[in-house]
């Protein structure tokens, strides 16, 4: 099969990142004739429109911008690919930017594997703030997510997510789209995606560059939003529940108890919390290294607990309340998240 590819992306008041994006796909290494790039606006109430409205008129490839009324980005994505003419689908989120090769590793790929469906890393550039790529390090590093968002290595089934994922236009065709979930909506599809029995694969040479929050309070509610989903995922369906989903709730409890034990009886939980603290620094120091500034290392030391505890508290509220109390759909932050 010849492939055709459709870019999808939602956005949603993204006036201050959504060039970068589209300058990255117009300056893709492989022939423009090979793609199309399908914008969907979410209700933007800033000045994003405009902007790429105005990028359309001096672009060189095939742009188009779909407007909707604010129903999430699995409803805008949904409406990208019942308007794309692809034969198969890429999702790339409206704060990333893809390598100039992202395209043509996934050409290359699929050349060798056929596959159909594949998700890929996200990674960080230079040009960064040191917040940003102390957040990246937090969020895809062995050490503290045990490689679920996109490692080689991984202690849990890999599903592909939406910031750099693709499918043949043959799986939107049989299965739908993406869900209704507002957080995690993509974990959803893909595990939909698996239980067809569909060739999914990983594709470590297909990067894009994911900006991060800008803060990290924001950062706090994205990684609540992350323990949210966990729980509303695994009412959907138990196989989306894994072991190590419920390590950070673990982890945050245990070292709670262990914090207010240590006043009780210091001789014997000290040195519980002294272990807890010398890993968290030892992991802060090593990922300080990998992004050479010793800023991060201060940085990482708050980040690394705050995803930890963030997606700890937001898992144990959720299933508290859906487990326990047989509540219906949480959804965590959804005002003033996006920053």
């Amino acid at each position: 099969m010849e492939l055709f590819f459709s870019i999808i992306t939602p956005i949603y008041n993204r006036e201050n990142e959504i060039l970068d994006l589209i300058d990255s796909i117009i300056n893709q290494s492989i022939s423009s004739k090979n793609y199309e790039l399908i914008i969907v606006d979410d209700g933007s109430t800033d000045g994003s429109i405009n902007l790429i409205e105005n990028k359309i008129k001096s672009s060189n490839i095939d742009i188009f911008l779909i407007k909707q009324k604010n129903n999430g980005p699995g409803s805008a994505r949904n409406k990208g690919m019942e308007n794309a003419r692809g034969n198969f689908f890429l999702f790339i989120d409206s704060d990333c930017e893809a390598d100039k090769d992202w395209l043509k590793e996934i050409l290359n790929a699929y050349d060798k594997f056929h596959f159909d469906a594949f998700g890929g890393p996200d990674s960080s550039k230079e040009n960064y703030s040191v917040l940003q790529k102390s957040i990246d390090f937090s969020m895809n590093s062995f050490f503290t997510t045990g490689g679920l968002r996109g490692n080689a290595k991984r202690l849990a089934k890999f599903y592909p997510r939406s910031h750099n994922m693709g499918i043949k236009s043959s799986l939107f065709e049989k299965l739908g789209g993406f869900g209704s979930l507002r957080h995690g909506q993509d974990i959803e599809f893909s595990n939909r995606i698996i239980k067809n029995k569909s060739k999914v694969v990983f594709l470590s040479k297909v990067i894009v560059y994911h900006r991060r929050r800008t803060s990290i309070k924001f950062f706090f509610k994205q990684v609540f939003n992350w323990g949210i989903a966990r729980v509303n995922l695994g009412v959907i369906d138990k196989k989306m529940f894994e072991p190590i989903h419920f390590i950070p709730s673990i982890a945050s409890l245990t070292f709670f108890l262990t914090f207010i034990a240590t006043f009780i009886n210091p001789h014997i939980f000290s040195p519980i919390l002294v272990f807890f603290l010398s890993s968290l620094i030892l992991i802060s120091l090593f990922g300080s290294i990998k992004i050479k500034n010793i800023k991060s290392l201060f940085l990482l030391i708050i980040i690394i607990p705050i995803q930890i505890f963030g997606y700890g508290i937001g898992f144990i509220y959720n299933f508290t309340n859906r487990f326990l109390l047989k509540n219906k759909e949480y959804t965590g932050f959804t005002k003033k998240y996006y920053k």
